[in-house]
């Protein structure tokens, strides 16, 4: 049987046909098909819903998560890890890249094997993003500062095979590797893409010795944009062809410096993420991140010194504030939730609605104010099938 919703206004992604005003999509764990009701025909094995009213876009695709509903990736259990990733589809991803952070290197080894078994039941897992230990402490941000060391392609080698080939982004600090041209060489050779992340960098270095071709999340731990130094932001601003992730809870970036990004970079070239971790979904009160006390209160995670710890920004908000911040089209809002990352990391059966392509779309109301339901290759969430984890 077939799930087949109608009466839509249908934002594709694809470039040839953006918007399909009363639209109809049918489809399995795949698109079968989808386009105007002036040519729907119905078939026998049609579950078929009305979506009068109804806006449908391509599920989201997070690359930068660390934890969320009460689980975190460094838990380093298989279970824990598909739970995390089924409540996070719940707010729309229906792709994700689960994320490390700076620890041990025994603590990442289990976090890799732990995500390689949970990919095997979970298919919504399709890369890893390594943000540690290679880093630079001047810029360590939340992450526990004794685990840094210089950046290794031996680890990375290591933290792929036990990931079962999945790492698909590594954030590090270039100024600190000892041969970056050695260490990136091997990331270009093995598929993996090199963002520039928690790191002191000038601008001259990164234009003279680093490939990386993406920007963790921008603006936040990194060498700031100075009229003397444009530092990590500038050389992210100035590089047209450079991918930048953005935290768009309000919070992390003042709604001013997004909106300055989007202009700069364009709808092209930002990715939205949440970098959300372990207490996202669960209220006020006490976590941890990394070891690390966090206190979360009014929707922002900070450390005991003040520091922000992550974010507990849901996937569908950052998608709304883009669009209250920027001024941004639904359509320019898709590109930078959805389309933007599956181009970037070559998911080639994501990021669209089109024949084929995975059966993945977020159905929300006509104002966009309320989701009303996801679908992950055919398996419908909604809100209520949030996992009730618990505080820390």
């Amino acid at each position: 049987m077939s799930t087949v919703l109608t009466h839509a206004t249908i934002y594709t992604g694809e470039e040839g046909q953006p918007v399909i005003h009363e639209g109809f999509i049918r489809f399995g764990q795949q698109i079968e098909s989808l386009g105007s009701m002036r040519d729907f025909r119905p078939q026998a094995s049609d579950d078929i819903q009305r979506a009068d009213r109804q806006v449908i876009v391509p599920g989201f695709i997070d690359v930068h998560t660390h934890g969320a509903y009460g689980f975190d990736t460094m838990d380093g259990r298989a279970e824990d890890i598909k739970q995390m990733v089924r409540g996070q589809i719940t707010e729309g991803i229906t792709s994700v890249f689960p994320t490390t952070m700076t620890q041990s290197v025994e603590h990442i080894d289990q976090a890799m094997r732990a995500i390689n078994e949970a990919a095997q039941d979970e298919p919504a897992i399709v890369g890893v993003h390594l943000e540690g230990p290679f880093i630079n402490p001047h810029f360590k941000g939340a992450q526990p500062e004794e685990y840094i060391i210089a950046p290794s392609k031996e680890l990375v080698a290591k933290w792929n095979e036990l990931s079962g080939n999945r790492v698909r982004l590594i954030t590090y600090a270039p100024e600190q590797a000892e041969d970056i041209h050695a260490f990136e060489d091997y990331l270009l050779n093995h598929h993996i893409i090199g963002s520039v992340g928690h790191s002191n960098a000038t601008r001259d270095f990164l234009k003279d010795n680093v490939r990386a071709p993406h920007i963790t999340h921008l603006y936040n731990a990194q060498r700031p944009m100075k009229h003397r130094e444009p530092g990590v932001t500038g050389h992210a601003m100035l590089e047209d062809e450079i991918y930048t992730e953005m935290i768009v809870d309000g919070y992390h970036i003042k709604p001013d410096m997004v909106n300055l990004a989007f202009k700069l970079k364009t709808a092209d070239r930002i990715d939205l993420i949440t970098d959300s971790m372990r207490a996202k979904g669960l209220g006020d009160g006490e976590s941890e991140l990394g070891g690390q006390q966090v206190w979360v209160k009014d929707k922002q995670a900070r450390l005991a010194d003040g520091t922000l710890a992550g974010s507990v920004l849901e996937f569908d908000d950052a998608f709304r504030n883009m669009m209250a911040f920027t001024g941004a089209s639904i359509e320019e809002a898709v590109k930078m939730a959805s389309v933007n990352q599956a181009r970037e990391f070559g998911l080639s059966k994501k990021g669209t609605l089109a024949v084929g392509k995975d059966a993945d779309l977020n159905v929300f109301s006509a104002d966009l104010t309320d989701l009303a339901g996801t679908y992950s290759q055919g398996r419908h969430f909604t809100k209520a099938d949030a996992p009730k984890g618990e505080m820390i």
